[in-house]
């Protein structure tokens, strides 16, 4: 199969899927009866590497936005459509072994995928939770809306407490916002020893207390690897297919487990980028970048990767800093500090007013298609197996 053309004009990825739903179940069975190539699979193939390479070449400043996890939570539907299209034009075929065994693989790994959609849908609501703590700040050192003096910084300070608590992680007691609890006196440490002894965070999750995002992601890697070339040969490239969705999967939960906060997540999953596919190579690029990235935060034991997360918890550092050192009256240099981090924090609150319901809405909907599509995929393979 001759690769994509990476350097090429763009194709617009309709193009792509209307050449896919195009080839009907007839002219497939035909194509595969005289052994020639699978027009489907080339396809497939050809929209995944577009779909990827559009997510891999964004700004550093696009890259793990909630915008740009829209976009893959796009692509991964897009893709999951596809699959689901060309698993029913290919009923017979995934009858029979060992397609029949991949499939059950398959639909195995998006029993598992359903607990991480859940935890990071979860920890989408969890950072809107923190964005009421955010308003109370942004609205008590808003200097546009009235003069600023010591109660407005008092009130800045325990909202600015209470998000730190929050965003600790119980079982994280390093991470960014932990050291910050010394200095809101006996109180605040009084206050993080019960909520670290507590079920601060658990109690917000649909999954059990001990389950853990790294765990159950590493279980959906564990033993995905390509097809060897007699189950490619047997099933027609029908098994080369599964595991190009599998492997779309389990990349995508990792980039959402990696971005959006959930217990125990993390990106130190073991699992390999085939190389010598045609279309995985934008996934090393975007395995690169996020792992860069992941490199750059984790100094700083962040809450996710999401770059929303990351401009909320550098805001709210700063301001904590400034709130602390505050001293009435304020000198014009701190007033002018305040009103920059201000703004930046202001800025942060509406892009999670704006984008994160939707957000939970997507990664809602992604799950559906997924669970649809085993849903229809078992009943293919309960139908084979009737007498």
């Amino acid at each position: 199969m001759p690769p994509p053309n990476n350097h090429g004009s763009h194709i617009p990825f309709a193009s792509f899927r209307r050449s896919i739903l195009t080839v009907r179940s007839d002219q497939v069975h035909s194509e595969m009866s005289h052994g020639s190539n699978i027009k489907y699979l080339e396809l497939f193939q050809r929209q995944v590497f577009a779909l990827f390479h559009d997510l891999s070449v964004v700004s550093a400043d696009e890259l793990l936005s909630v915008s740009w996890i829209h976009k893959l939570l796009d692509a991964i539907t897009m893709c999951q459509e596809d699959f689901s299209t060309l698993l029913s034009d290919n009923k017979a075929l995934l009858s029979k072994p060992p397609a029949d065994r991949l499939a059950t693989e398959y639909f195995e790994r998006t029993i598992k995928a359903m607990d991480i959609f859940n935890a990071t849908r979860d920890g989408v609501e969890t950072v809107r939770v923190w964005q009421k703590h955010l308003e109370i700040v942004v609205c008590a050192l808003d200097a546009k809306q009235r003069m600023v003096g010591e109660s407005q910084f008092r009130r800045a300070r325990k909202a600015l407490m209470d998000l730190a608590l929050l965003m600790l992680d119980d079982k994280d007691t390093g991470s960014v916002f932990s050291h910050r609890n010394r200095s809101f006196g006996r109180k605040g440490k009084e206050h993080h020893r019960r909520s670290s002894s507590g079920h601060s965070r658990s109690l917000s999750w649909s999954v059990s207390h001990s389950w853990s995002a790294s765990k159950q992601l590493q279980s959906i890697a564990n033993n995905l690897v390509p097809p060897k070339t007699n189950e490619i040969a047997a099933t027609n490239g029908l098994a080369m297919l599964i595991f190009a969705m599998s492997f779309i999967l389990m990349f995508v939960l990792w980039i959402l487990v990696a971005a959006i906060p959930c217990q125990d997540r993390g990106v130190q999953i073991h699992f390999t980028i085939p190389r010598q596919l045609s279309w995985t190579t934008p996934l090393f690029l975007l395995h690169s970048r996020i792992m860069d990235e992941s490199k750059k935060r984790e100094r700083r034991n962040t809450c996710g990767l999401l770059k929303e997360i990351y401009q909320i918890e550098k805001s709210v550092h700063q301001l904590t800093d400034l709130v602390d050192a505050a001293q009435f009256p304020l000198s014009d240099e701190l007033k002018e500090e305040v009103k920059e981090n201000v703004t930046e924090l202001s800025l942060a609150c509406e892009a999670c007013k704006t984008g994160l319901e939707p957000l939970q809405l997507k990664l809602r909907e992604t799950f559906r298609k997924v669970m649809a599509c085993r849903a229809e995929g078992l009943d293919f393979l309960g139908k084979a197996t009737e007498p």
